[in-house]
């Protein structure tokens, strides 16, 4: 057994949306750290080619506003014209949406939940057959959909499309996973809990208050992120299908309710 190539990612051309910041950054950086070829893609273009600058030259730059489905089909266009095979896809791209029950409106349900869910299944749709091209049975193709610990419980905040978009990302990753096995694609999930980024604030600038309500006793760190990513995208992970990897600490499934004590 070579356990020393269990995680690496040599040879393998990677697409990673939301590419330029957070937890889709940490995942890029640990791609290329194991030796993949990475193309980032996001919204602004100047940040996505400075990041992309930054991480050196196994890393490009291809941004892209993945809001529509046209958006969707010409990024899977301009990344086939770039690489005829495709062995990753990381779904991260997503937006939240958090306000009042009783004033939250449409387009707070409908920006989150195209871009959460909408996207994330049209993308894949339109890369398709440049996943399918370098995937064998073998060494499978990967796509990994970045979810959320609050698709797996509920979080105190009025985020309500957020939530049941993400709720949404790990069933429809169990689903697609059944139809792509057959072409010898793996679909899973990651889960995130507290990791510091522009979308999770409370992470970002309260770590250190919100650490003791983690069973692990601190928020996540770019390496927990990136080691959870590489395991699903190298040869570790081939035989993982249609799971969803919660990375947070314990939050989920090692939390225990206060204990009732009688007065």
């Amino acid at each position: 057994m070579d356990t020393n190539s269990l995680f690496s990612l040599e040879g393998k051309t990677a697409l990673v949306t939301g590419g330029s910041r957070g937890i889709a950054l940490m995942i890029a950086k640990g791609f290329i750290a194991q030796g993949a070829k990475v193309y980032i893609s996001s919204r602004k273009a100047e940040v996505c080619d400075e990041v992309a600058a930054d991480l050196g030259d196994n890393c490009h730059s291809l941004p892209a506003d993945i809001s529509t489905v046209d958006g969707c089909r010409a990024l899977a266009e301009a990344m086939t014209a770039k690489e005829p095979k495709l062995d990753i896809l990381v779904n991260n791209a997503g937006a939240a949406w958090g306000q009042d029950f009783e004033a939250f409106p449409e387009k707070g349900w409908d920006k989150v939940m195209d871009l959460n869910v909408k996207s994330l299944f049209f993308l894949t749709q339109a890369l398709f057959p440049t996943l399918k091209a370098a995937a064998t049975a073998a060494r499978p193709g990967k796509v990994i959909n970045i979810a959320s610990i609050d698709g797996l419980r509920l979080n105190p905040w009025e985020t309500y499309s957020y939530q049941a978009s993400k709720a949404a990302v790990i069933n429809l990753t169990k689903r697609l996973s059944a139809r792509l096995i057959t072409d010898h694609i793996n679909v899973t999930a990651i889960a995130p809990g507290a990791f510091a980024s522009e979308m999770n604030k409370a992470a970002r600038d309260y770590g250190d208050a919100i650490a003791p309500g983690i069973p692990s006793g601190r928020i996540g760190a770019d390496e927990d992120m990136a080691a959870a990513a590489i395991y699903l995208a190298a040869r570790s992970g081939d035989y993982v299908v249609g799971e969803t990897v919660a990375v947070d600490g314990g939050v989920v499934n090692a939390s225990l309710p206060d204990a009732w004590e009688p007065a």
